[in-house]
């Protein structure tokens, strides 16, 4: 398996003084996902999408990624999730394939559509919106008070546990909290979206009910994020970072509280919420 960190000789300038030194960076590698499909008997398959994400956890991003995308409803619809092994050498451990159960039928117009994972997407607003609100399978459980005395301590709990950004310091972080802020657990992409899909991944595999977590990531809150928190359930999103106009819509809509800038001891909330005294 890759490595998430890789080696890398460098030379650091200082006072106009130079020095060799040995550094690591992040790993970013491409992950090409493909979808088996049909009956036992005449199995077809569907490149799916081809996303760059730091190695590690990439069961995780795969189911993640399938869910939030509404390919699939339930975890109880893939078989499994294997690395291809009949693929050229430079691809090895960079393509994915999931199997889904004979009987789901799979809708081309759930994988032809547009994948709505980057602000350069070119659909417009309304029509993402419009998206999320056809792919949405229940009404998410507001989350309701937000104390400050435990959601101000996050950002430090998830840099506490997050291992690549000390070795590397260019990574981003997703985390799953339970409402007295006990971290659930943590993952580190160099893709937000990559990120956030390795928890929500994780969490569907140990069968956690979501609607009473919050996700905190590590930078801004964008479209992609608020969407798959909306997909997966998750009743809070925090970010260190700011959010979008069409995330606090799209938060608003579905009664998601949503909070940017978040610090110690501030925080910015976009979305109705009550705050404890």
């Amino acid at each position: 398996m890759q490595a998430p960190v890789t080696p890398v000789r460098i030379e650091t300038v200082e006072d106009q003084h130079r020095l060799a030194k040995d550094d690591l960076l992040v790993t970013e590698e491409p992950l090409e996902i493909r979808l088996g499909h049909g009956p036992t008997d005449d199995r077809s398959e569907v490149r799916l999408s081809v996303t760059m994400r730091t190695p590690g956890q990439d069961e995780d991003l795969v189911r993640g990624f399938l869910f939030t995308e509404a390919i699939i409803a339930d975890p109880s619809e893939l078989v499994r999730i294997v690395s291809c092994t009949n693929v050229k050498k430079e691809e090895r451990g960079n393509v994915m394939r999931a199997e889904l159960h004979p009987s789901i039928a799979l809708d081309p117009a759930k994988w032809q559509r547009n994948f709505y994972t980057t602000s350069s997407c070119g659909v417009c607003g309304k029509s993402s919106l419009e998206a999320v609100r056809i792919q949405r399978r229940h009404r998410i459980v507001p989350f309701g008070e937000v104390d400050p005395r435990i959601i101000g301590t996050l950002p430090e709990r998830m840099r506490k546990a997050q291992t690549v950004f000390h070795r590397t310091g260019g990574i981003h972080a997703a985390a799953l909290f339970d409402r007295n802020g006990e971290l659930l657990l943590i993952r580190e992409d160099v893709g937000r979206h990559n990120a956030v899909d390795k928890v929500i991944g994780a969490a569907l595999a140990a069968q956690w009910v979501m609607e009473d977590r919050l996700l905190l990531v590590s930078g801004r809150a964008g479209f992609e994020l608020l969407q798959k928190c909306v997909m997966a359930g998750i009743p809070l999103l925090a970010a260190v970072g700011a959010p979008s106009s069409i995330s606090v819509d799209l938060a608003r809509e579905n009664d998601l509280t949503l909070v940017g800038f978040l610090r110690k001891d501030r925080f910015n909330i976009y979305s109705p919420s009550r705050m404890t005294p």
